[in-house]
Order: C-alpha cells, then sequence, then structure tokens
C-alpha cells in the first residue's frame, strides 16, 4: 500500500469514527495514535475527498416556509434553503454544499441519459466534492465556462471533470480562456467547431448547475486574474451585483455590457430565462448577487442560506 493509500484509509477510518461511531476528535486522536489537530484535518480530507455524504432525514420546518415562500415570491421550480443562523461563512458554505448535492443527486438518479451544463466556482466545486460516487456513465457533463486560465493553466474550478468522475459518464469542456486576449482572439476561439459543439450541447443541456458570484477586489474573477482591480472599480461605479458566468449584472438583475463582452467566450445566459438554470449560493458578501439573481431571472432554482432568505422575504 502507497502512502497516499495509507493515508486516504487513515482519513476514511477517522470519517467513520466521527460520522458513524459519533467519537469526538480528542476520542479519535487517542484511538489512533494521533493528535487532535492531525485528527481533524484527516476528518477534513475525507469530507473533501467526497468520502462522507451527509443526510438528515429530518427537515428544518423554518427552512421548509422560507423555500416555499421564495418559490412564490420569485416564481422559482425549485428552492432550498440550509440553516445558518449564528453561522459563519465557512459552515453556510459546508450546509450549502451538503444540500446542493442532494439536490444534484435527485437528477443524477434519473435512468435516462441527461446533459448537465456546469459552472464553476467554490460552491460549486464543495458541492460536487460532497456527490456521493454513482454509476451513471449515460449521463454528461458540459462545462458552461472556459476551462484555460489566464497563464495558460486549467482553473482550478474547473469544476465539470470532477463531477463527471463521480457519475462516470463523459465530459465536455469549452476549449478556450474565460476572456480571450483580444476581440479577435475571441472570434478564433468561439468560431472552432469543437467550441461551437460543445457550446450547443451546453445550451441544450437538461439542467445547468451555476454559482453566483459576487464581484468586488479579492473575489474569485480578480483572485484568479481573470479580472483587474481597476475593471472591478469600473463595474463597482456602474452599479453591478453579481455576475454569473462571466455575466455582470446590477443591483436590478440588469446586465451590464462592457468591454469585457467583447472578450468573454463562456456559454451565453439571458435574464428572464426560461430554461432551467438552478443557482447556488449563500453568506452575506454573496447576499446582493443572489438577490440580483433573482430580480433579474437569471436562474429558475436557487438554493441557499436561511439569513439570506429572510432578507429577501422582507424586502
Amino acid at each position: 500500500m502507497s502512502r497516499e493509500e495509507k493515508k486516504q484509509e487513515q482519513a476514511a477510518r477517522a470519517a467513520w469514527m466521527y460520522y458513524v461511531a459519533g467519537l469526538t476528535q480528542q476520542e479519535i486522536a487517542k484511538t489512533l495514535g494521533l493528535s487532535r489537530q492531525v485528527a481533524q484535518r484527516l476528518i477534513s480530507s475525507a469530507r473533501e475527498q467526497g468520502m462522507v455524504s451527509v443526510k438528515i432525514a429530518h427537515p428544518v420546518t423554518h427552512c421548509l416556509k422560507l423555500a416555499a415562500a421564495l418559490q412564490e415570491k420569485f416564481g422559482l421550480s425549485l428552492c432550498r434553503v440550509v440553516p445558518s443562523a449564528s453561522l459563519d461563512n465557512e459552515a453556510i458554505q459546508q450546509m450549502l454544499a451538503v444540500e446542493g448535492a442532494e439536490v444534484m443527486s435527485q437528477y443524477i438518479a434519473d435512468e435516462q441519459p441527461q446533459v448537465f451544463g456546469i459552472g464553476s466556482g467554490k460552491t460549486l466545486r464543495a458541492i460536487i466534492d460532497a456527490l456521493p460516487w454513482t454509476e451513471r456513465p449515460q449521463h454528461h457533463c458540459v462545462s458552461m465556462i472556459g476551462a484555460i486560465a489566464r497563464d495558460d493553466s486549467g482553473t482550478r474550478y474547473d469544476v465539470p471533470l470532477r463531477m463527471a468522475e463521480k457519475m462516470q459518464g463523459k465530459y465536455f469542456f469549452i476549449p478556450a480562456p474565460l476572456y480571450a486576449d483580444n476581440p479577435d482572439d475571441k472570434k478564433m476561439w468561439c468560431q472552432h467547431q469543437v467550441y461551437q459543439r460543445v457550446a450547443a450541447r451546453a445550451l441544450d443541456a437538461h439542467v445547468a448547475f451555476l454559482g453566483i458570484g459576487d464581484v468586488s477586489v479579492g473575489c474569485p474573477l480578480n483572485a484568479e486574474g481573470f479580472i483587474t482591480d481597476e475593471q472591478v472599480h469600473s463595474l463597482e461605479k456602474r452599479g453591478v451585483a453579481g455576475e454569473m458566468l462571466g455575466h455582470f449584472f446590477d443591483h436590478n438583475g440588469e446586465r451590464i455590457i462592457g468591454e469585457l463582452d467583447a472578450l468573454l467566450t463562456s456559454v451565453p445566459l439571458e435574464s428572464h430565462t426560461t430554461r432551467s438554470i438552478i443557482g447556488f449560493a449563500g453568506g452575506e458578501k454573496k447576499y446582493p448577487a443572489i438577490r440580483a439573481a433573482l430580480r433579474g431571472g437569471w436562474v429558475s432554482g436557487l438554493v441557499t442560506d436561511e439569513a439570506s432568505a429572510l432578507k429577501l422575504l422582507d424586502e
């Protein structure tokens, strides 16, 4: 057994003790002859690697009522709300991951071949990490956003491949950077036959799973070098509230068109969508983007947190 295999087995053992046997981290550390910090890291590693699938059999009634009210107010086809009272952002993201994985699993369980359009981002990556392994080779995952970073490397948030692996299905990716270097380069990328076929497949997807992003200095698009600080400030001056697949919109959900659109290669999105698009986002920082996405009708379904749901219903 290799060192990595031993580490994975130890992580699985720690996860079993923690989630099934109900042992504390201190008890696990003592049993395995480790420090508490190492035991904690093993449990986190098991969760991140998708070894742990959490399902709560008893729904939180308050959150069910919030979800139903949001669904009615914004005309959504699906809405899920996770508890978030007094929780920090990291805990909220983990709860969104578990609930998001439950939503995705319902679609994956379909025996009929399905095409899933997939966006990118930390939340989606966490959701797919939380998905259980299953055998659905008939399903396809299609990226809706460029898989190439500014430095020609693969972006860290290219998550459709991971989802395809979890289902043992096929993966189709957009062979282009999120933003081309110039308009001529965008034309070159987007006119390529492979791009055309993959984009058409993504537009015909049975359902799309997308993250709803905030736009500020330090946000993923900025931190990963896709947009500069100057471009962020320019968008903020124009009242940007959020983005999906690099499509920016203001606080009313209206599309903000600017210089970046001449370079954007991701699959087109439209407000007041008639497509099945489920957005995943939660936490105080994401609230303006969530509200704007709902106001503009950019999503037909939503998985969010309790605090965000309460604010949305109070307005």
